[in-house]
């Protein structure tokens, strides 16, 4: 399985990493799942996880943001574009489309417009997604 995963599922993760969204960054963490990146989402973790309302150690969550880097495969979303409410989400979802991706793995679904899920790509909470795991045994 390979998935996209929002930076909010990143962040919920590190805080709380018994909860389905710590589940996810494990499953992705331990290689169990792929993680698909390019360049504009790698900016995005490595911005929020360092910003300190959330209080992470700046080196530690730069070093997190290389090990997912190092793991991930990198793909080439230049020639798609897509619309929704808060464009900062559209990274995401262009990566997602691009690289095949099994699953957008996200805590906003609601940012994501229903036309868009026909591009072939399932957008799921993160608890949702720990469901998918556990039916394909790597819970």
């Amino acid at each position: 399985m390979r998935i996209v995963l929002d930076t909010n599922v990143l962040v919920s993760g590190l805080l709380s990493p018994h909860g389905p969204p710590g589940r996810a960054l494990d499953s992705v963490v331990s290689g169990a799942v792929g993680l698909l990146v390019d360049d504009r989402i790698l900016r995005e973790y490595a911005e929020v996880l360092t910003r300190p309302r959330f209080g992470f150690d700046r080196a530690v969550a730069l070093q997190l943001v290389e090990l997912l880097a190092e793991g991930a495969d990198h793909v080439d979303a230049s020639g798609i574009a897509v619309e929704l409410p808060d464009p900062d989400d559209a990274p995401f979802l262009e990566v997602a489309i691009a690289g095949g991706a099994d699953a957008l793995v996200t805590g906003n679904a609601r940012h994501f417009k229903t036309r868009d899920r026909r591009a072939g790509v399932r957008i799921l909470e993160p608890s949702a997604f720990v469901a998918a795991l556990g039916t394909r045994g790597h819970a």
